[in-house]
């Protein structure tokens, strides 16, 4: 005869086993399939002349093998974009950097192709790769793209020293400002007042998690000092400048609801007094 604490005990085991299914499932299925996440960012620097601008963000390719990033690389000429960032860890399995790199640089972007390092880029290596093939590594330093639109990188914070005040030394007040920093834990150590919007990878979504919510991987000074803060989508640097934080595009360990992602970002010019509307959901946000 089962006793009812055997039938609660055979109830949690088979609620146990459900749970890892989904997870084996889900990392089997769509955490291998390529997200085209489509974001859009508003703020009254953005230059009328730019409203609908489009911008794709690819970080952390890792060991992408090659004809998977070139996929990637097919899809956006598809979708026609004006300008393409690189966030950093550009290393894959068919000859890293230079391959991952010859690929990027077959995307047509209106304005350009610009890269900053990640932490396991040697950043020598990658700069050249980038040099001939077009692209413009930025390294604490930034430039016109176009009026009144400002695009900076910071060389990263695990490997070398990143700073901010020099990327955004050309820069002058009113200018809409993109800073790419691979790590976005930088932005809670400097100062990011002058910049409109930061674009961050490093952390993978968690990797490997719960149900997308809680990631071993993102306990503080493992990946990152800052928790959940900083694992995917939309936060807010250490002074209040919007953070946009990517899963990565490319495999590291196997993900567990933390599908890759390349981000679509198109630009809206606003009228309005707040910089942008995504302020008012994120100071009512508390982080974990």
């Amino acid at each position: 005869m089962i006793t009812e604490k055997q039938s609660i005990f055979k109830l949690i085991l088979i609620m146990g086993l459900a749970v890892i299914l989904i997870h084996v499932i889900h990392a089997l299925t769509l955490d291998r399939m390529m997200e085209y996440k489509e974001i859009s960012f508003h703020a009254t620097e953005i230059p009328p002349e730019m409203n609908g601008y489009r911008i794709a963000f690819i970080t952390d390719t890792h060991s992408m093998p090659g004809k998977r990033l070139s996929e990637v690389a097919a899809e956006l000429n598809n979708r026609k974009v004006d300008l393409l960032v690189l966030g950093g860890d550009f290393p894959a399995l068919d000859g890293a950097p230079r391959r991952s790199v010859e690929i990027l640089a077959q995307i047509v972007a209106t304005d350009g192709i610009y890269g900053v390092e990640g932490n396991h880029d040697n950043h020598r290596e990658l700069f050249a790769a980038m040099k001939d093939h077009n692209i413009k590594p930025l390294s604490n330093s930034g430039l016109y793209v176009r009026d009144n639109f400002y695009l900076a990188g910071v060389e990263d914070l695990w490997n070398r020293s990143p700073n901010i005040a020099y990327a955004l030394e050309g820069a002058a007040p009113g200018d809409f400002v993109l800073l790419i920093a691979h790590n976005p834990d930088i932005t809670m150590l400097q100062e990011t007042s002058g910049v409109s919007l930061i674009l961050s990878g490093h952390t993978h979504g968690g990797q490997i998690t719960f149900f997308g919510i809680l990631a071993p991987a993102l306990i503080p000074d493992f990946v990152t000092s800052y928790g959940h803060r900083f694992k995917s989508g939309w936060s807010l640097s250490g002074d209040g400048t919007p953070v946009y934080v990517s899963n990565g595009t490319g495999a590291y360990l196997p993900r567990v609801f933390a599908r890759p992602q390349v981000i679509l970002i198109t630009l809206i010019s606003e009228q309005g007094e707040h910089r942008n509307p995504q302020h008012a959901l994120l100071m009512n946000f508390y982080f974990l």
